[in-house]
């Protein structure tokens, strides 16, 4: 597992867009649920909540106590053993955050075989990510990081303790913008276009072009900010200072 999770940290920026394609290519997102197009939107709403959850939880992180999560040369590094923020209620809350996004979006999908495949793989890459990220802290910070573990939960975040563990910090939200901007973007269009692959493979796909055009339009909306964003970022006319 510490093998495939150095495996997978190091090339998880081309991988995962792959094995996303390649699960939604599978089957084509049901329309209905038992034969009744409500249930199908109940489904959708409560898909679009979890990756909300997701967002948030991602975006509380960064804002209160960002770490880099990108490693050294694309291996798994950690100069500081951050305890603070999030990382005071959960051991990995970035993960977390991701795989509440990842179960959004293939609920989004719904088809059964692509949901349990998708969430079951993603689920073991970040078990195995974990896993090499724990050995290498383990190994460079001894006792203080078996005594960070034994009081902090790996993957569910222990919110009865936020108060304790924000107490005196600063959220930042430029700072949310600026690291998370294209987490956002990416979650936001992958949501909107299984929408649209669901739409334009029904047979009567035209009796829906409004709502096809509108997923559409909201696809080029996110993009356009995403790039905006990134410009700015880029030129310095957008900085996390306030």
């Amino acid at each position: 597992m510490i093998k495939a999770g150095n495996f997978f940290f190091r090339h998880r920026n081309r991988l995962f867009p792959v094995i996303m394609i390649g699960l939604f290519m599978l089957a084509v997102p049901p329309s209905q649920i038992f034969h009744r197009e409500i249930y199908e939107h109940i489904k959708d709403i409560l898909a679009l909540a979890i990756a909300l959850a997701g967002l948030t939880l991602r975006g509380m992180v960064i804002g209160y106590a960002y770490i880099k999560r990108g490693g050294m040369n694309k291996k798994v590094y950690a100069e500081n053993l951050v305890t603070e923020g999030l990382f005071g209620i959960c051991r990995n809350p970035l993960y977390a955050g991701n795989m509440l996004i990842y179960t959004g979006v293939f609920l989004m999908h719904g088809n059964p075989l692509v949901m349990a495949i998708g969430i079951g793989v993603f689920f073991f890459i970040y078990r195995c990510i974990i896993r090499a990220e724990e050995t290498y802290l383990r190994e460079k910070f001894g006792d203080g990081y078996l005594a960070y573990c034994t009081d902090v939960p790996r993957w569910i975040p222990r919110f009865s303790r936020l108060r304790d563990t924000t107490e005196g910090m600063r959220f930042n939200f430029r700072r949310v913008i600026l690291k998370d901007y294209s987490t956002i973007a990416t979650t936001l269009v992958t949501l909107a276009i299984i929408e649209e692959y669901e739409y334009l493979a029904l047979p009567d796909y035209a009796r829906h072009l409004p709502y096809i055009e509108w997923m559409a339009a909201a696809i080029v909306l996110a993009v356009v900010a995403a790039i905006a964003i990134r410009v700015l970022k880029k030129r310095k006319w957008l900085t996390e200072a306030a």
